[in-house]
């Protein structure tokens, strides 16, 4: 390994070392009760070493928000798009996958899920994600559940993204329960979407709302 690659290396285990630190000590002590010295002391660094990764607080947590955002809806979509089985199956493996990523980066959603730094990027970052996260499960019933009325896609895909988030925050206080009970609520909630998807080249009743 080159002196250059063995520097980039260096630099990039030291900057994971300092979002793990930021991810953990953000999620216990919120976002004003922990410092820039606190996150470089559990990284094991200084203070100078931290800045020359991040500006600031405020830069090092919109980092951390947007390295996991898209991991969080990846892994998911694929199981869904790319799995096997029946719509029901492959959902139940969707929800799965999401509560998986959630139960193995507790610290990190922690933080994805609440904002508690009150300051105005962050907050639209949130708003920014949720809407995201909604128009991804619009997209998602337009595929999988096509006849639902424009109208209410929004709404249902709101229903869909706050019941996820809702979860995980109750799971995340109640780690002891399993994650399949997680996934069998989820699979209640869409079970009745699910139900008008027509088997393919079955034809739909004609209610005038296609």
């Amino acid at each position: 390994m080159s002196e250059i690659d063995r520097s980039r290396a260096s630099r990039a285990e030291a900057r994971t070392r300092i979002e793990d630190a930021a991810a953990r000590l953000f999620a216990e002590r919120g976002y004003a009760g922990t410092t820039i010295g606190e996150i470089a002391a559990a990284a094991g660094l200084s203070k100078p070493m931290l800045y020359r990764h991040f500006d600031s607080k405020q830069d090092l947590h919109l980092a951390l928000l947007e390295r996991h955002r898209d991991e969080l809806a990846a892994a998911p979509i694929r199981e869904l798009l790319d799995g096997e089985g029946d719509l029901e199956a492959r959902v139940a493996a969707m929800y799965d996958a999401w509560f998986g990523h959630v139960e193995s980066h507790p610290y990190i959603w922690r933080m994805m899920f609440r904002d508690t730094t009150g300051d105005p990027e962050v907050q639209a970052f949130h708003r920014e994600l949720q809407r995201r996260q909604r128009e991804t499960d619009m997209a998602l019933l337009r595929e999988f559940v096509p006849g639902i009325p424009e109208a209410e896609l929004e709404p249902l895909g709101e229903a869909i993204r706050s019941s996820l988030y809702g979860l995980a925050l109750w799971w995340l206080e109640r780690p002891e329960r399993p994650r399949d009970v997680l996934v069998a609520a989820m699979l209640r909630i869409t079970r009745g979407l699910m139900a008008t998807a027509a088997a393919p080249g079955e034809e739909r009743a004609d209610d005038g709302r296609r």
